[in-house]
């Protein structure tokens, strides 16, 4: 399994498990120029962005360790872009990440804030 197929597996179990969590899902894999969100979702009042980071070892660090803050402004540019191109501008927004790793997921709320 390459790369964009993992990364498209652990995209599938993370909206999965946020849908159990209640997060109703918007869009997924949303592309600007500046770069891609994985998840757009609503959470309550919230659309939430969310940033999934799927491993199968610890072996290069945690996935949240992955979302550095070059990637977290690249999130909330296309956030900007998403909420203006949705007429949510305006909205609380939050961002979060999931993790995933082989035999558990890990909802990162509000992982960090621009």
């Amino acid at each position: 399994m390459n790369k964009r197929q993992q990364g498209g597996m652990g995209e599938d179990i993370a909206a999965k498990y946020l849908q159990k969590q209640g997060y109703k899902i918007m869009q997924r894999n949303y592309f600007c120029h500046f770069g891609e969100i994985d998840i757009v979702a609503q959470d309550g009042a919230y659309i939430v962005f969310v940033e999934v980071k799927a491993r199968t070892s610890y072996a290069f660090g945690a996935p949240r360790e992955a979302v550095d803050w070059r990637k977290q402004q690249t999130i909330v540019q296309c956030a900007k872009l998403w909420l203006t191109a949705n007429g949510k501008y305006g909205a609380p927004v939050r961002f979060d990440v999931v993790e995933v790793m082989p035999e558990q997921v890990t909802l990162l709320r509000d992982a960090f804030r621009c």
